[in-house]
């Protein structure tokens, strides 16, 4: 497979002016960690990001930070941490469900916008899109596009960004990204409380989300989804230690339940990475999916699959629920559970994605939900919009584009 490597941006939109004008398909990649979610794509050309490195502007004072789409997430978040600083979204590290090794070290700056995947403290922070300032990007006409600056306030022309963010490479190859970044708090502490069934445990994350009281991170683990089989209810407070003591404290006082509960501090930050990375179903053999929904949902999307005989390893709930991690048994009959999982979702509202299979399965199986005409017919028309010719990620999503 030929390999284009630029090195800067006007390279970029050589590369892919050169395809554009040879109608050659173009698979995009910064470090190849992500190659594997989206559907499988067979082309003949890799555009590589790998070589767009650097970080061009940090002002720690202002919060704002660029680099190039090929910077490994490792130095960004090194520099950040220098200055006390962090990515508030809590980008995933797919490492683990694509059966690589786990680290936040893995992956690039634009993988990580390109497929926007936020975690626990999205609840609180807000998902990547909403820390996404701005951005230049080579579309499939073959032009450069900048949009946003460095403020949140920028009100110049379209706020590209929310669109660029989550669009799996499939309009234009971004060159280089401005992000919003925020102070890191001072401490993180994490009640647990252990042993609640599925409803039990979201009614009371449901209750913390509507307080004052500012958790950071709301999740629930059934017992099939710890190690020692004991369900644990958990919910992350984060800021100055007197605070966090504080909205503890209160906590405590509001929820009603008998069951046991302790609080965690040193291993407060490693219990929410596993969360965010989906490490509680990637211990089974199985497709793993990743269900968004209303909160309350949750049980009942579950309590349907179960009903439905989808051979359910293990499960468990983010964002107070409104999140879940599946893994489901492989089987022949992987499109049947695939339309049952879409089906429970669609009945209850949200979206099913399915995050890891092998390419037979993720190449038959829709691995985004299947859009609404109207919306699908949107879709097409901003995707001709920017890529006209398909050749940026052709297939990455949807089947035959």
């Amino acid at each position: 497979m030929d390999i284009l490597e630029p090195t800067d941006p006007s390279q970029l939109e050589e590369a892919i002016c050169w395809a554009l004008g040879a109608g050659t398909p173009l698979a995009l990649q910064g470090s190849g960690s992500r190659a594997d979610l989206g559907r499988p794509m067979e082309t003949d050309c890799t555009l590589s990001l790998a070589k767009l490195t650097g970080i061009t502007l940090y002002e720690p004072g202002e919060l704002v930070l660029s680099a190039r789409a090929g910077t490994p997430l490792a130095e960004i978040q090194s520099t950040l941490a220098q200055n006390n600083q962090y990515l508030p979204f809590e980008p995933v590290d797919c490492g683990s469900v694509l059966g690589q090794d786990a680290g936040i070290s893995s992956g690039t700056l634009g993988g990580m916008v390109a497929t926007a995947l936020s975690g626990p403290r999205r609840i609180k922070a807000g998902a990547m899109r909403d820390h996404v300032l701005g951005f230049t990007a080579v579309t499939g006409r073959g032009g450069q596009v900048k949009s946003g600056g460095r403020v949140m306030k920028n009100v110049t022309g379209y706020d590209l960004s929310k669109l660029m963010t989550g669009s799996w490479g499939t309009l234009a190859a971004m060159a280089e990204i401005t992000l919003k970044v925020l102070p890191a708090p001072d401490c993180e502490q994490t009640m647990l409380i252990h042993g609640l069934d599925d409803v039990s445990a979201i009614e009371i994350l449901t209750q913390a989300t509507g307080t004052s009281l500012d958790g950071s991170g709301f999740a629930h683990l059934p017992a099939t989804a710890t190690k020692n089989g004991e369900a644990l209810t958990a919910i992350r407070f984060e800021g100055l230690e007197l605070s966090v003591t504080q909205r503890l404290a209160a906590m405590k006082s509001l929820i009603e339940t008998s069951n046991s509960l302790d609080i965690i501090t040193d291993r407060s930050s490693q219990f929410w990475q596993v969360v965010r990375d989906g490490l509680p179903v990637t211990r089974f053999e199985g497709h793993i999916w990743r269900l968004s929904t209303k909160p309350t949902s949750g049980p009942d999307i579950i309590t349907a699959l179960q009903k439905s005989g989808v051979p359910l390893h293990a499960h468990y709930y983010d964002w107070a629920g409104g999140l879940i991690w599946l893994s489901v048994e492989p089987s022949d009959d992987a499109q049947t559970h695939a339309l049952a999982i879409r089906a429970a979702v669609d009945r209850f509202g949200g979206h099913a994605m399915l995050v890891s299979a092998p390419p037979e399965i993720r190449a038959t199986i829709p691995v985004f939900h299947p859009e609404p005409a109207p919306l699908a017919a949107l879709t097409k028309r901003v995707k001709e919009s920017f890529d006209p010719k398909f050749i940026l990620n052709p297939g990455r999503m949807w089947e035959g584009t």
